[in-house]
């Protein structure tokens, strides 16, 4: 990458992140909520470290992956490019967005700051012993943080538990101390209105509230509905298309 397609990337970048701010300032003062109540997590899925790293200097203080094999890699390159260039002087913090195998645990718990995608009792216990190995070794410095994926449609590909089985799955991922539970996570159906899905989804919160009062998180809303999900209390947005621009194209 020659130097002006460089700086010409960091300026696209710039616009974009700046969009999002605006949209998600936007969609608060339309709710009636504070404009720093939501955070915004940017989804480098499928981009470079380079990518990572210019989102950082821009001030993106979380950034998304949804694929642990990318991500760990990822985040390495993404610290050793911003030590390279003097800053920030803290790395963003990460965020595993997407589905996660048990057998990544182990890795994931290496770099994620949270996981979103926790949707079973075997992938609780998985992350559970790894956070806790991750900590005893001193790759990380504080519990993972926990979202539970809550299941929208039932569609077992999407991932998800039913919002009948959160409370057995939140009592476990708060009875270890290596993980702390956030709240809740949700993808609005693809055959659904987003604000229909949202506004089921803020029910089901409400319920889990009730038992769980300091799981306020809610992670839902991506590029293409993230108002309606603040508009339902959304407190963090996953956003990657609005601000990095088309995915590029990848061989199987």
């Amino acid at each position: 990458m020659t130097a002006q397609a460089g700086g010409d990337r960091a300026a696209e970048l710039a616009g974009g992140l700046a969009a999002a701010r605006e949209r998600i300032a936007g969609a608060c003062a339309a709710a009636g909520r504070a404009p720093g109540s939501v955070t915004l997590i940017a989804v480098t899925k499928r981009f470079p470290a380079s990518d990572a790293a210019a989102l950082a200097r821009l001030g993106a203080e979380d950034l998304g992956e949804s694929r642990e094999q990318e991500a760990g890699p990822k985040a390495e390159d993404c610290a050793r490019l911003l030590s390279a260039a003097g800053g920030p002087s803290a790395p963003p913090r990460w965020h595993m967005v997407g589905r996660l195998q048990r057998n990544k645990a182990r890795a994931a718990a290496r770099w994620a700051h949270a996981v979103h995608s926790v949707d079973s009792l075997r992938l609780a216990h998985a992350l559970a012993r790894a956070a806790a190995s991750a900590l005893d070794a001193g790759e990380r410095t504080a519990p993972l943080e926990v979202y539970l994926q809550v299941s929208l449609d039932g569609d077992p590909a999407r991932g998800g538990v039913s919002a009948a089985d959160l409370d057995a799955l939140a009592d476990q991922v708060e009875a270890v101390e290596s993980m702390r539970l956030a709240g809740l996570m949700a993808v609005a159906p693809r055959q659904e209105e987003p604000d229909a899905a949202f506004a089921r989804l803020a029910g089901v919160r409400a319920a889990f509230l009730r038992r769980h009062p300091q799981a306020g998180g809610l992670s839902a809303g991506m590029s293409g509905d993230l108002e309606s999900a603040i508009a339902h209390g959304s407190t963090c947005v996953r956003v990657g298309t609005a601000i990095m621009g088309a995915r590029p194209i990848v061989s199987p």
